[in-house]
Formats: structure tokens, C-alpha cells, sequence
């Protein structure tokens, strides 16, 4: 068996309302870190009207100065974040929060905390984020946030789930498709009979199941080599932030090894990790907001894919 995600170069870990949302949105770019040639793959795969090559080469070159400039006056700025204890007033919550089997199931690998970060001391891999859909989340929680307000915007233990249409195409080919980034293949599943809600065809011998779904969606963060790299909750850190909240509740892995990093952190975090724990200045969570080193274009939204297939094969082998 195996999954298939189909998408562009994805749009936020969170989605917009519904399927049927706006057919473009203000997306922010970072600029300067990625190549000229990631730059300009984005753009003209994504805006509704792109520039022109030789105007984003100039807009990278110029974004490309102030990092290196920020380099150099900035070297070290990621490293040694703080990271605070929660107050007695967040017990309650975090009480709750602990009792979420996504919380003990999936942030048992590594040794693990739920700490206050900085935000802008975070270390970030996703290089855009969904205006648009930063300025809905931005309503929604509105001007006034308090602390039960922010803690459940990072750690949302009710776990909303995204919208999903999803269809049997073939006889061995079912087809998902979500605004949300997170949609994804879960894995294989060994089920009981007794699990199933559905008349068996025969007599059941064993039943596996394909799981396509959400992650638990917290804000976490994989703490390595001195630094907080923000792994999930790009959205929700941005809108935080924009609204004034400078720290925020994170759930904190602690890698000691890189194969412990392998293990935990996202694929482009384990792809090229030295960009991320070894650069002088890496790209920051407060980069999102300095407009000499992102663009801003109006892109084309795109809905996630995840096209899952099953093969059977059936033969006879001797007996032992």
C-alpha cells in the first residue's frame, strides 16, 4: 500500500473556514534565506500575478543584503531562548491537557516539557505564511486575549477537526482532499471485528485500516543543539504575535542526538538541519514582521491531496 500527497509547496498547517473558500489569498514569503531559484519557483507557481523574473531577482538581492547584514548583527540570537515554567494559574489547563491521548501517545519519544517560549527567539522552517487566514484566526480570538484564551489557541485539546471530502475512486484507490496542510496519512491499523461498524462480507480471519487524518495540532517545538525550532503552529505563533502576546504555552521536545531529531522533527527540519543549528542567524519567528526580508503576493489557495491505494495479491506457496 501507499499514500500520496499531491500538493504545491503547502500553505498553512491550518485551514480557512471551508473548502469552497476565497480563490486567492495574501501569502507572506520569506525572502533572502531560500534560494533565488526557490524564490522565484514560488512566486510564479503561486501568485496570481507573478512579476517578473528580473523584479524578483532584485526584491531577493535586496532581502538577501538584510540577512546578510542580520547575520552578522544578530549572530547568536537564536541560541539559549528562555524557557519558563507555566504559573499555578495555568494548572487547570494543563491538567486537561495531559489527560489528551495525542498528548501521551505522540510526545512519548523524547523527553518533553510544556514550558512559555519566546516567540521571536523561535527558530522557523515554514518560509510563508497565509495572511488571509492569519487575519480570520485574528478576529476570531479578537484584541483582548486572556491566559485560558491563549493556552487553548496553542493547545487545543478538543482538537477541531478541518473540513474533508473523500471518495473511493477505483476499487483500490480512496482519494482525500482538505484547505488543511495537516491532512495525512495516519498509517496501517490492525482492527478487531469487534471495531468494525460494518456488516462483514465474510468471515472475518483479520482487518487492516488505512488511517488519513489530522495530527493532534498543538504548538510544539523541537528544542536542539541550544535552540527552540518551532515544529508546528507557524499560524497560530504569527497571529500571537501580531496581536501583541510575546510568549505562549509550547509543548518542548528535547533532542540530545540528530537521529533523535530524525525521529521528531519535520521533514524539512530533518532534511538540511545544520540551516536551522548551525547558521550564525537562522530564519526567526520575528522575520515574519520585517518587511525588508519577506514579499507578500497574492497566491492561489490550493487544497492538500492524500490519494491512498491498497494491493492485494493472492497465491499459493508449499507447505512446511
Amino acid at each position: 500500500m501507499s499514500a500520496e500527497v499531491n500538493s504545491p509547496e503547502a500553505l498553512p498547517e491550518s485551514p480557512p473556514d471551508s473548502i469552497e473558500s476565497d480563490a486567492a489569498a495574501e501569502t507572506l514569503y520569506l525572502t533572502g534565506r531560500p534560494t533565488l531559484k526557490q524564490f522565484v519557483r514560488f512566486v510564479k507557481g503561486h501568485a496570481v500575478e507573478p512579476p517578473g523574473e528580473g523584479a524578483l531577482a532584485e526584491q531577493w538581492q535586496a532581502a538577501r543584503e538584510v540577512v546578510r547584514t542580520l547575520e552578522g548583527e544578530e549572530a547568536g540570537l537564536a541560541d539559549d531562548p528562555p524557557r519558563l515554567p507555566l504559573g499555578p494559574e495555568y494548572e487547570p489547563l494543563l491538567i486537561e491537557l495531559l489527560k489528551d491521548p495525542l498528548v501521551r501517545n505522540g510526545f512519548n519519544t523524547v523527553p518533553t516539557e510544556v514550558v512559555m517560549v519566546e516567540l521571536d527567539r523561535l527558530v522557523v522552517y515554514q518560509k510563508h505564511i497565509d495572511i488571509t487566514y492569519a487575519g480570520q484566526l485574528a478576529r476570531r480570538l479578537g484584541p483582548a486575549l486572556g491566559e485560558d484564551q491563549i493556552f487553548r489557541t496553542c493547545l487545543p485539546y478538543d482538537h477541531p477537526a478541518p473540513p474533508v471530502k473523500w471518495s473511493r475512486m477505483h476499487g483500490d484507490k480512496f482519494v482525500f482532499m482538505s484547505p488543511s496542510n495537516d491532512l495525512r496519512f495516519l498509517g496501517a491499523l490492525s482492527l478487531q471485528s469487534r471495531q468494525i461498524d460494518h456488516p462483514p462480507p465474510g468471515a472475518l480471519a483479520g482487518v487492516v485500516g488505512l488511517a488519513v487524518g489530522f495530527g493532534s495540532n498543538f504548538m510544539n517545538a523541537v528544542y536542539a543543539e541550544k535552540r527552540l525550532i518551532l515544529n508546528n503552529g507557524s499560524h497560530r505563533a504569527y497571529v500571537l504575535r501580531q496581536l501583541g502576546v510575546t510568549h505562549a504555552p509550547c509543548i518542548v521536545q528535547h533532542v540530545s542526538t540528530r537521529d533523535e531529531l530524525d525521529l521528531v522533527a519535520a521533514s524539512e527540519i530533518r532534511r538540511n538541519p545544520d540551516l536551522f543549528l548551525k547558521a550564525p542567524r537562522p530564519a526567526m519567528l520575528r522575520d515574519y514582521f520585517d518587511p525588508r526580508v519577506h514579499t507578500v503576493v497574492r497566491a492561489h489557495r490550493r487544497l492538500r491531496q492524500v490519494t491512498v491505494r491498497f494491493e492485494v495479491d493472492e497465491s499459493y506457496v508449499p507447505a512446511l
